[in-house]
């Protein structure tokens, strides 16, 4: 894994090419999904900071046991269920400000190649043809003498693969590369093959897209701790059995849970990005609290937790505002060292959010000291370093998000002219209704300062 952007060595010098596994596209994402397309946006644009050119691929599996089970269940297309999700979770990226991949490929696109590989498998002794006439066709673990590497688990000690019968393998830890057709499941979900028709096992899509798309030795794999076994380690069998390099580092981050137990689809404990929209939490301060842990830190959901972070977000947003109101907006500016260190060291968003904190105080007593050139630089540095995140309030992202819900707009209006009220109420020296009208502000989520440059409203909290 890698654990610094200073001793990273990119395969090719200059580039780096990165895969992640995306998701099976059974229903919509939830916000544990969602931590792993955030975390790795912010790889790649610090990789990108940094100098190299970026080949980002993230896959969708559209052909899957769960997939095919839900298409049973409803009576719809595997396929229609597969995309109409696809669209969703596409929908949630783009909330959330993640950059489109370079290429995002679909499983089912890739049957040739995933053919191609299972047949060399099968001439190199690594995978047989199950021989109860089913069709199957299965990965010889023991044939692989580094199985278990990465995870750490002795072959000896695992559990049996729980793709496909038994009494069809040689060993209940080999598992399925090639899945003979089922009579349960739709009749569509099956491509021709050497073995009859079928459809392909999970693990073997992600090497032949990696292949296809990075070539047969590529810089960084990367998806959850839950894939580490046995995705991962399937993967770097079948992969390195036909002799492919594959992924020179791996990257794994840690679970969002919710109580005791991870979100999961399957179990039905998940939380969507509309859930929290319902909250009063918007994307933007989603993206925050998915990204102020470190990335291989567990994450425990609460509501609680997300509206500090949001609190959090609001109090940075709320500088860059009033400094932009006051010196303009400028242009982001040098991103200051101690943030620097802490990207350059296994990503550490926790210490680089907490350095930018830091300079918003700074900024917050320039703005009050009227030192403005002081304050100029901490905006400018403050941009900086939130748009390296993601998180930049003057993002077209986060400035359209606005416009198109309606909301700011339409707050700028309402508290405008309930300060003109209260304007009013004091020029006649009714300071009753004066204090009426900012309480009632207040009740609403909107703090009123009064400043020497006049009142400046913020949402949520003072500066």
């Amino acid at each position: 894994m890698t654990r610094s952007v200073r001793d990273f060595v990119p395969h090719t010098p200059g580039r780096v090419g990165i895969y992640l596994c995306g998701l099976t596209v059974q229903s919509g994402p939830h916000i544990g999904h969602l931590r792993s397309g955030v975390n790795y946006d912010v790889l790649r644009r610090w990789f990108m900071h940094s100098g190299y050119a970026v080949r980002f691929i993230r896959n969708i599996t559209d052909i899957d046991d769960r997939v095919l089970a839900k298409a049973v269940e409803s009576g719809e297309p595997f396929w229609a269920i597969a995309y109409a999700n696809e669209r969703l979770l596409t929908a949630a990226y783009t909330a959330l400000n993640v950059l489109p991949p370079t290429y995002e490929p679909r499983a089912t696109g890739h049957i040739p190649e995933m053919l191609e590989l299972i047949k060399k498998l099968i001439a190199d002794g690594h995978a047989y043809e199950a021989a109860d006439g089913s069709g199957d066709v299965y990965f010889d673990v023991k044939s692989y003498a580094d199985y278990g590497s990465l995870s750490g688990q002795r072959p000896d000690a695992m559990q049996a693969a729980p793709d496909g019968p038994e009494r069809a393998k040689r060993d209940p830890r080999d598992f399925a590369l090639w899945k003979g057709q089922n009579p349960d499941e739709p009749a569509d979900a099956n491509w021709p093959s050497p073995w009859g028709l079928g459809r392909p096992g999970w693990h073997i899509e992600c090497s032949a897209m990696c292949l296809r798309y990075l070539d047969a030795e590529f810089d960084i794999h990367g998806g959850g701790l839950d894939l580490v076994f046995p995705h991962h380690e399937n993967e770097i069998a079948q992969s390195r059995s036909v002799g492919l390099g594959f992924a020179r580092y791996w990257v794994h981050h840690a679970l969002l849970n919710l109580g005791e137990a991870k979100m999961s689809k399957s179990l039905g404990n998940v939380v969507d990005v509309d859930a929290v929209v319902a909250l009063g939490v918007r994307p933007v301060e989603l993206r925050y609290y998915l990204l102020a842990p470190h990335y291989r830190s567990r994450i425990d959901y609460s509501v609680e937790a997300l509206r500090e972070a949001g609190a959090a977000y609001r109090r940075l947003e709320n500088f860059v505002r009033r400094a932009a109101e006051r010196l303009g907006a400028g242009e982001p500016g040098v991103l200051c060292a101690e943030f620097v260190e802490a990207m350059d060291d296994d990503l550490n968003t926790s210490r680089a959010l907490g350095t930018v904190h830091d300079i918003v105080r700074e900024g917050n007593a320039a703005l009050a000291s009227d030192n403005d050139a002081a304050a100029r630089g901490a905006l400018a540095s403050v941009r900086a370093m939130l748009g390296l995140l993601g998180l930049d309030p003057f993002d077209p992202q986060w400035t359209d998000e606005d416009k198109g819900t309606g909301l700011r707009p339409a707050v700028d209006q309402l508290v405008s002219l309930a300060l003109r009220q209260r304007d009013e109420a004091r020029a006649r020296k009714d300071y009753a209704a004066a204090d009426a009208v900012r309480d009632t502000l207040k009740q609403a989520g909107i703090l009123v300062e009064d400043t020497p440059h006049g009142p400046r409203w913020t949402i949520g909290e003072q500066p």
